[in-house]
């Protein structure tokens, strides 16, 4: 076990180092467990990240522009079964520098996952995302993520979890893009968590992006609850190559706001 515990250490800190992603606005900067709301539980979670210093040009003409940009959503989520949530991102919202404020769209996420995830060793689940974008916010209208999680409660103090994401803008299957995440969490307690999170994009799976074109974020996270159940993470994300947003900083607010017995 310390044997794979260091395997995927090493190989997170590798992807840090070596790997390039390419530089995107991001609604949602977050690495997924596997937990899910209870059934019947409903769940409001706040997304907010800052870009300090950014891409100073946008994506595409006409495209939110990353430097100084502040970015955000709230999720609505419900607990269906002890293996289903069903969520809504509504509504996905930027400030820049250029276009000022703006509605970005929506997204209707499906997370299908091992019930009872913080209790297990190993966790498994796969999330299923589909956005409708703003033309501010994306070249397509239509876009959808399929994401994997993978990963292990080690200890009650080492958490390592591994989310293989895919991309697509329906616009063929080489053109699918592989935006991998991954956390290496140490829980001092219970309500207390300090956790390493990587962001990579390798570009398209029918086309790797080089090296020069590609970036990388790494985040350094402060996770913490409180004793009347809110869920607070706040992290601080730098750029690992010349492509990438140099930093970023993020704040997620989460709390169960209605429960049914």
């Amino acid at each position: 076990m310390k044997r794979l515990v260091m395997t995927c250490a090493t190989a997170l800190l590798a992807v840090a180092a070596a790997s390039r992603t390419v530089a995107a606005q991001a609604d949602e900067i977050q690495v997924y467990d596997g937990g899910l709301a209870p059934r019947g539980t409903f769940n409001l979670t706040v997304h907010n990240n800052f870009t300090v210093r950014g891409i100073k040009t946008p994506g595409f003409v006409g495209g939110v522009t990353p430097d100084g940009s502040f970015n955000g959503v709230p999720e609505w989520a419900l607990g269906v079964t002890d293996w289903f949530e069903a969520g809504l991102y509504l509504p996905l919202y930027t400030h820049d520098k250029t276009l000022g404020f703006g509605m970005d769209g929506a997204k209707l996420r499906l997370l299908f996952a091992v019930p009872n995830a913080d209790d297990r060793t190993f966790i498994y689940g796969t999330n299923f995302e589909f956005s409708l974008n703003a033309k501010r916010w994306d070249t397509h209208r239509v876009t959808s993520e399929m994401r994997g999680i993978v990963g292990w409660h080690v200890s009650p103090a080492l958490d390592v979890i591994l989310n293989p994401i895919f991309d697509t803008a329906y616009d063929g299957f080489k053109n699918i893009e592989f935006v991998p995440a991954a956390r290496v969490a140490y829980n001092t307690s219970k309500a207390w968590s300090l956790a390493l999170e990587s962001y990579s994009s390798f570009g398209s799976i029918g086309g790797l992006l080089p090296a020069a074109e590609q970036s990388h974020q790494l985040f350094g996270v402060i996770d913490h609850t409180t004793t009347r159940g809110f869920e607070i993470e706040i992290g601080a994300g730098v750029g690992l190559t010349n492509a990438s947003d140099k930093l970023t900083l993020k704040l997620i607010l989460s709390k169960d706001i209605n429960s049914r017995k």
